[in-house]
C-alpha cells in the first residue's frame, strides 16, 4: 500500500473518529501518531515529531495573542459593554425603518472589534437584543435570527480566534491576516444592514409581527431615551477599547501580541472603574481564559502533528498534482473546496474544520497561485457560514438556548438567519473575484 493511499485512508479515520464524538485534538494526536509510526515505522519518530510539535506549540510567541484576546473578550462582556453598544446604536438608529435590526447589526459590528468571537456576540445581544426587538413589534424569527446573523461578524472583523488559527496553521502573518479582514467585514455588515432596510421596505411581514412599522404597532412601549451625558457615558469606553485594539494594531504602533495585552489591561481598568468585577467574578473570567486558551493550544499543537503526517505521506503534494493535472485549474479548486468547507460546516465546529483542511489546502492554493491571505478570508467566511446552517448551527443553538423560550423554535431562528447565509456567500464570491479587496 502505498504512503498516498494510506494517509487518504488516515485522513478518513479522522472524519469518523470526529463524528463519532471523540475530542478533535485527540483525533488529530491520535491519527498523526498512528499515522507516521506506520508510514515510517518508526516508533520513536512518531514520539520525537509529537514532542516537536508539542514544544513549538507552547515556544511560538503568536500563541501568546489567543489568551490575551480572550482574556480582552471575558472581560468586556463581564462589564456589560455589549449591552451598551447596543443602547447607544438603538437610539442612534431606531427611528430608521427596520432600526432596531440595524442597530443591532452596528453593536454587534463594533462588539467584534474588541471580543472577535461569535459565541460571545451572539449570547450577549439575545439576552440584549431580541427582547427589545419583540417588544417593538418584530417577529421573533427576525430577531432571534438577526442575532444568530450578524453575530458571524466577530469571526472576521479582527481580533478574531478564528484569524489567529488560520494564520498560525497557515504561518501568516496574524497582523496582516487581521487587516485583510476589515474591508469583508464591512462588506458583510453593510450587506446585513442593506437586506434588513430591503426586506423592513418591500416585505415588512417577514421583519414585523404585523405589516405595521414597529413605533406603531399596537400596544408597543416607548423607547427609553438617553440624555447626551447617559450616551457619552456608555460610548466613551467603547471609543477606548477599539482604539487602543485597533487604533494601535493598524498604525503599525502595536503587534497583535501587545495589542491583545494594551486591550486587556484596558478592558480590565473599565470594568474595575464600572465596579463590575468582584473576587469570585475575577476568577471566573481568569478560570474561563484559561481553560478555553489551553484548548485552542492543544488544537493547535495536535494541529501542527497532523500537518507533518501529512507531509511524511505526502497528501499535499499529491492533491496539488491531482488538480494541477485534472484541468479544474485554480478556479475549480476553490469551487470544490469552499462546497467541501460548507458541508462540513454542516457537522463540525469551526476551528475543527480550519484544523482538518487548512493543512491540506493551503499548501495546493499557494501550489495554484492564490495569496494565502486571500485564501484565509475565503476559508473564514465560508467555515462562518456553518454557524448558521443546520443541523450542528452554533450560533443558532446559542441562541435559542440563551432564549430559553420554547416559543421560538430551531427552524424559525434557522429561517431567520437563512438570509444572512446568503449575504455571507455573496461576500464569499466578491472577495474570490476580486482581490484587491483584501489589503494587507
Amino acid at each position: 500500500m502505498s504512503s498516498i493511499t494510506i494517509g487518504l485512508i488516515l485522513i478518513g479515520v479522522l472524519f469518523a473518529l470526529v463524528l463519532l464524538g471523540m475530542r478533535i485534538a485527540v483525533a488529530l494526536l491520535v491519527v498523526a501518531f498512528a499515522g507516521v509510526w506506520i508510514l515510517r515505522g518508526n516508533f520513536d519518530l512518531s514520539m520525537r515529531l509529537m514532542s516537536i510539535a508539542a514544544y513549538n506549540g507552547v515556544a511560538n510567541y503568536l500563541f501568546a495573542t489567543i489568551p490575551l484576546f480572550v482574556l480582552m473578550g471575558h472581560l468586556v462582556s463581564i462589564s456589560n459593554v455589549g449591552k451598551d453598544t447596543f443602547d447607544v446604536a438603538e437610539t442612534l438608529l431606531r427611528r430608521l425603518l427596520g432600526g432596531l435590526g440595524i442597530a443591532t447589526v452596528a453593536a454587534n459590528t463594533v462588539f467584534a472589534a474588541v471580543t472577535g468571537v461569535s459565541i460571545a456576540s451572539a449570547a450577549v445581544f439575545t439576552k440584549v437584543a431580541v427582547p427589545e426587538m419583540t417588544r417593538h413589534g418584530y417577529s421573533p424569527s427576525f430577531s432571534a435570527g438577526t442575532v444568530a446573523g450578524s453575530s458571524v461578524l466577530g469571526m472576521l472583523i479582527p481580533p478574531s480566534l478564528l484569524l489567529i488559527i488560520y494564520g498560525v496553521l497557515a504561518e501568516q502573518s496574524i497582523g496582516r491576516m487581521f487587516i485583510a479582514g476589515l474591508v469583508p467585514g464591512a462588506l458583510l455588515a453593510t450587506g446585513f444592514v442593506l437586506w434588513i432596510l430591503l426586506a423592513a421596505k418591500f416585505a415588512p411581514g417577514i421583519v414585523f409581527a404585523s405589516s405595521k412599522r414597529e413605533t406603531t404597532e399596537p400596544g408597543a412601549q416607548a423607547y427609553d431615551d438617553l440624555s447626551t451625558g447617559q450616551l457619552l457615558r456608555k460610548i466613551v469606553p467603547i471609543i477606548v477599547l477599539v482604539t487602543f485594539v485597533l487604533g494601535g494594531l493598524y498604525s503599525g504602533f502595536f503587534t497583535p501580541t501587545e495589542a491583545g495585552g494594551v486591550g486587556a489591561f484596558a478592558a480590565l481598568v473599565i470594568a474595575v472603574f464600572r465596579r463590575s468585577l468582584n473576587l469570585r467574578g475575577c476568577w471566573a473570567v481568569l478560570s474561563q481564559t484559561g481553560t478555553i486558551s489551553v484548548g485552542i493550544l492543544a488544537l493547535l499543537v495536535a494541529a501542527g502533528f497532523y500537518s507533518q503526517m501529512l507531509a511524511v505521506a505526502g497528501i499535499p503534494a499529491a492533491i496539488g498534482a491531482f488538480v494541477s493535472g485534472s484541468g479544474f485549474g485554480p478556479v475549480g479548486f476553490l469551487v470544490v473546496y469552499v462546497l467541501l468547507v460548507l458541508l462540513l460546516g454542516m457537522i463540525l465546529d469551526s476551528s475543527s474544520i480550519l484544523l482538518i483542511v487548512v493543512p491540506i489546502a493551503a499548501p495546493i492554493a499557494q501550489h495554484l497561485g492564490y495569496d494565502l491571505i486571500q485564501f484565509g478570508i475565503i476559508t473564514v467566511i465560508a467555515v462562518e457560514v456553518g454557524l448558521l446552517t443546520p443541523p450542528f448551527g452554533i450560533s443558532i443553538f446559542t441562541v435559542h438556548s440563551t432564549l430559553g423560550d420554547r416559543s421560538v423554535s430551531l427552524e424559525s431562528i434557522f429561517a431567520g438567519a437563512l438570509p444572512y447565509v446568503g449575504v455571507m456567500l455573496g461576500v464569499l464570491i466578491l472577495v474570490a473575484a476580486f482581490p484587491v479587496l483584501i489589503i494587507g
